[in-house]
């Protein structure tokens, strides 16, 4: 009874070695801060209380966190089925301008039918992105590391081409200016394509809330999505054969379960939570495409759903945490007139990962050790 107390022990401290990362990671960034010679205690809750003390801090970290949540998703849900689909980059650039030329070009139309086509058209255009990767996995066993990686690269650059042809004409100011457009960027789409900010319904409600804030809807879709992942792979049937190819692709065929399907089903998933990230960037924020809006999204995501342990819940909840550190640094960067600069931000992110895959691997082997005990 005693060895499986202490075995209980190392199950529990697998399920918590996100918040053991995180924790090593602050200590860390400490001793950085204090080898700067500013004081770590002061810069933290500079930190926390800026980002998450008022409503404008809330609203600028959960607006931070939405496009994370859309590409940690798209990597958790592939990782389930084994898949390591670190195209979301690629398949996020494809969807966001298929839905941002849908808002600009079908302008006539309600919105009540323009607010969903562009959704779906930004889940769609995800979704066919990734089902290439999907299929050349399924078919021929070429690994999904490899075509993702030269989709992301493929997308980047054919969404650069679309955004020269579809480019926005220069403004009256601009031509009288004599001055060129040095981003280019597409037209605006119809004020029928756009998501309400939080702030108008904060206003409908009577509570006080910033009006500059970006925090949109496209938050609760994000949250709608990240429960509709969770209860595809843990309540129906497509979910278990997923999660069943992921343990073990023999065992699933074996079991009469198809590997190839679950594999570009899987792919196609994920590729349609990354074309979301348009609702937040697009549909809720610029209104109008540019090329740099989105740069690093994709990858971050991989680093959510690595500190989310690749649950839905674990990327939600990573991704605020991402949120977080993302403004709280952005103001501390302001608070110390530049002394703490905005990279140690990134340095804290990446020592988190790296302290998640490290303990990890420890407790797995803990674990391990302990089974061949008893």
């Amino acid at each position: 009874m005693k060895i499986n107390k202490k075995f209980d022990y190392f199950v529990i401290l697998e399920k918590i070695t996100p918040l053991i990362a995180v924790i090593f990671a602050l200590l860390v960034g400490a001793i950085v801060i204090m080898l700067i010679g500013e004081d770590p205690v002061f810069v933290y809750k500079t930190l926390f209380s800026n980002a998450i003390g008022n409503r404008d801090g809330w609203g600028n970290v959960l607006f931070r966190a939405t496009p994370l949540i859309f590409t940690g998703l798209t990597v958790a849900f592939a990782f389930r089925c084994g898949l390591f689909n670190i195209g979301g980059e690629g398949q996020m650039y494809i969807g966001t301008f298929l839905a941002t030329w849908v808002g600009f070009t079908f302008t006539n139309l309600p919105a009540f039918i323009l607010i969903p086509l562009c959704i779906l058209t930004a889940a769609a255009g995800g979704a066919l992105w990734a089902a290439v990767p999907g299929i050349l996995k399924a078919k021929t066993g070429v690994h999904e590391v490899i075509v993702t990686i030269m989709m992301n690269w493929i997308a980047a650059s054919l969404t650069f081409f679309l955004v020269l042809k579809f480019k926005a004409p220069p403004t009256e100011a601009m031509i009288e200016a004599g001055v060129k457009q040095m981003i280019p960027h597409t037209s605006e789409i119809a004020q029928a394509a756009r998501l309400p900010r939080l702030y108008s319904i904060f206003k409908f409600l009577n509570i006080d809330f910033p009006a500059y804030n970006q925090v949109n809807v496209s938050f609760f879709i994000a949250i709608g999505v990240a429960i509709l992942a969770y209860y595809i792979l843990w309540k129906t049937n497509l979910g278990y054969e997923i999660r069943a190819v992921g343990y073990s692709p023999l065992a699933a065929e074996y079991g009469g379960i198809s590997v190839a399907k679950n594999i570009i089903l899987a792919m196609v998933i994920s590729g349609a939570f990354a074309g979301l990230v348009g609702t937040n960037e697009i549909m809720g924020f610029k209104y109008r495409w540019r090329q740099e809006l989105f740069t690093g999204l994709g990858f971050n995501g991989i680093a959510v759903a690595l500190l989310g342990k690749n649950h839905p819940l674990g990327v939600v909840l990573a991704a605020i945490l991402f949120g977080i550190l993302n403004y709280g640094g952005a103001i501390v960067n302001i608070y110390t007139a530049g002394r703490i600069p905005r990279e140690l931000i990134m340095v804290l992110q990446a020592v988190i990962v790296i302290f998640v895959v490290i303990s990890d691997e420890v407790v797995k082997r803990l674990i391990r050790q302990r089974r061949k005990i008893l």
